[in-house]
């Protein structure tokens, strides 16, 4: 058997002789599926499995993420198809999603869109590669400005490269510095919101992590630079070369930060390895 794409149409072959076909038209945010069929003589013999499985592969769907839809089955048997595919009733429609697993990051991103306004002043303590800056620059706007920093030229270079190419480089720069030293370039309350992504450089030498004799200071830092209403978000790692000690470190100074003055909310990954990344908030009340 193979499968032949004509266009929107998937023809199934057997012998050269097609027995089967399906109509799949891309939409605007994913694929819908018409005109699933086989030939009655070849029904029951596992074709139409075939023939939906190469249509999926060709369009994308067993991508980590992916959208199909399909018409209604006419009949119980291709109500069964469908579900062996993954495809669920919705009102009138049958729909196939695939989403990647979250993430700790993007997680504290989905969470930042929602407390942090543009027009803010914005902190990257950690840039790394430049994901945390370049989307911090863009919830800015441009009537905000974001400051980078990171101890290792190279991941300062990187951001700032990512922010030229982006367009953005004019809202967000990347400097130099231990963010221990955060006090030194930004006034007490002047702050919308800090993030932290703590560990290691990804794509640099993973012996190279953050440890609490910096990162302890640089949130204590941070949390004076925050305008009453401001956020700090912070993702803890654990386990690889950097252990323990700076996950722990923080969660404990994190949970002893006084109720009068900064609400703080832990997030974790309940059914994953107690070494998954943790998404941290710490947000400073405004009386």
């Amino acid at each position: 058997m193979q499968v032949e794409q004509n266009g929107d149409v998937f023809l199934l072959l057997k012998e050269k002789q097609p027995v089967g076909q399906c109509v799949c038209k891309q939409q605007q945010n994913g694929w819908y599926l018409e005109q699933l069929q086989i030939s009655p003589e070849w029904q029951g013999k596992g074709y139409g499995s075939f023939l939906l499985k190469q249509v999926l592969k060709a369009t994308g769907g067993y991508a980590q993420k992916s959208l199909h839809k399909a018409e209604a089955p006419q009949n119980q048997a291709a109500c069964a198809l469908l579900q062996k595919f993954g495809f669920r009733q919705q009102g009138s429609e049958w729909v196939r999603r695939r989403e990647p697993d979250p993430t700790a990051v993007g997680l504290t991103h989905q969470f930042l869109q929602h407390l942090l306004q543009p027009g803010g002043f914005f902190v990257d303590a950690t840039c790394g590669n430049g994901g945390d800056t370049e989307f911090l620059c863009r919830l800015a706007g441009e009537q905000g400005r974001v400051l980078a920093l990171d101890l290792q030229q190279q991941a300062v270079e990187n951001t700032n490269n990512r922010l030229q190419k982006a367009g953005l480089a004019h809202i967000g720069k990347a400097i130099q510095l231990d963010h221990a030293m955060l006090h030194t370039l930004v006034e007490p309350m002047s702050v919308d919101g800090i993030v932290f992504n703590f560990g290691y450089l990804p794509g640099a030498d993973h012996a190279l992590f953050t440890t609490p004799k910096s990162s302890l200071p640089a949130v204590t830092a941070a949390l004076q630079a925050l305008r009453p209403g401001g956020v700090l978000a912070a993702c803890l790692y654990s386990g690889g070369p950097n252990g323990t000690e700076e996950k722990d470190t923080l969660l404990a100074f994190f949970r002893g930060l006084p109720i009068q003055q900064y609400n703080v909310l832990i997030c974790e990954f309940g059914n994953w390895a107690s070494t998954a990344p943790l998404p941290c908030f710490v947000m400073k009340k405004n009386s």
